[in-house]
């Protein structure tokens, strides 16, 4: 995710890092070449290169930009499901611990339990991560929290974040069956395991669910004929500028396509897609924190204004 200050004007024109330009440039120089050797052969040879009324143009542009619309909408309500669940993982996340707190603080889990429950749950982020991003690497948190069988079973299942909860709920059952909790204590805990579990079965979803591929292709191809074609209705009315006016409409529609497809996943590591390593890391903050330890990890920073 970008994370800066709103550009002054001369910064909004000239601002490269994090804008899709770096994607888009070549076609938009395509399509500016293109319009410059159509301006160029009509002068020269106009009956080898005809020129078209522009009108048809204006109707086709006006429903492009409709449906690029539509498309964009639908990716950014995906972009935003996806921070509203991980805010749901974040609030589940440290009600789970100030669950477990209080009733350490009352005697019924043991400290060491309380500590093994809070560091599942920071495992558990950290999975969900992984299992998202398709990362392999485990990090030190499950390394020093799991026991050699564990890490083996977690490094064997298709769900690490599903197996971190069958193994917090597997706790919370022995806590249950030992009397350290009652059936009411159990029921709560269950209830934000359930929470955790929903929140992973909706990133899930929208990681594996992707908008329609023949609705993407469609606008793909109609945005690149439209831009193809659009030098040779401009170009009788413009001149010699229609390779500037060609390239801003190109810029435009280009521009919209390619933010459409980084909006509509989410959790990956483009420059627009959510910063999921960034919360993790500020969860695992709050709950270490929670357990009173002192040497906490970093606040995470944007690095050249983008934080992932």
């Amino acid at each position: 995710m970008i994370v800066r200050e709103t550009p002054g004007l001369l910064t909004l024109f000239l601002e490269i890092r994090g804008s899709v330009i770096r994607r888009i440039y070549p076609r938009v120089l395509i399509v500016m070449a293109l319009s410059a050797l159509v301006v160029w052969g009509h002068s020269r040879e106009p009956q080898f290169i005809p020129l078209v009324d522009g009108a048809p143009f204006s109707l086709v542009g006006i429903a492009l930009s409709i449906f690029l619309g539509f498309r964009n909408n639908a990716c950014y309500d995906r972009w935003w499901e996806g921070r509203k669940l991980w805010g749901r993982l974040l609030a589940a996340s440290r009600d789970l611990a100030r669950q477990t707190m209080v009733l350490a603080r009352q005697g019924g889990i043991a400290t060491g339990t309380r500590s093994r429950l809070v560091h599942l749950n920071i495992v558990f982020v950290d999975e969900l991560v992984r299992h998202l991003r398709y990362h392999d690497r485990l990090n030190q948190t499950a390394e020093a929290t799991l026991s050699p069988e564990e890490k083996e079973l977690l490094s064997t299942t298709r769900n690490p974040p599903d197996y971190i909860l069958q193994l917090m709920g597997e706790t919370f059952a022995q806590l249950r069956c030992t009397g350290s909790i009652t059936d009411i204590e159990f029921s709560l805990f269950d209830r934000t395991l359930g929470e955790m579990n929903g929140v992973l079965a909706g990133c899930e979803r929208l990681r594996n669910t992707p908008v329609p591929f023949g609705y993407t292709l469609l606008l793909h191809r109609t945005a690149y004929l439209f831009c193809f074609m659009l030098p040779f209705g401009l170009a009788d009315v413009l001149g010699a500028l229609t390779p500037i006016a060609a390239g801003v409409v190109a810029y435009t529609f280009f521009g919209l396509d390619a933010l459409g497809d980084e909006l509509e996943a989410p959790f990956g590591t483009l420059p627009n897609d959510l910063p999921i390593a960034a919360i993790a890391k500020s969860i695992e903050i709050s709950l270490r924190q929670a357990l009173g330890e002192a040497d906490l990890p970093e606040v995470p920073k944007p690095v050249d204004t983008i934080l992932l």
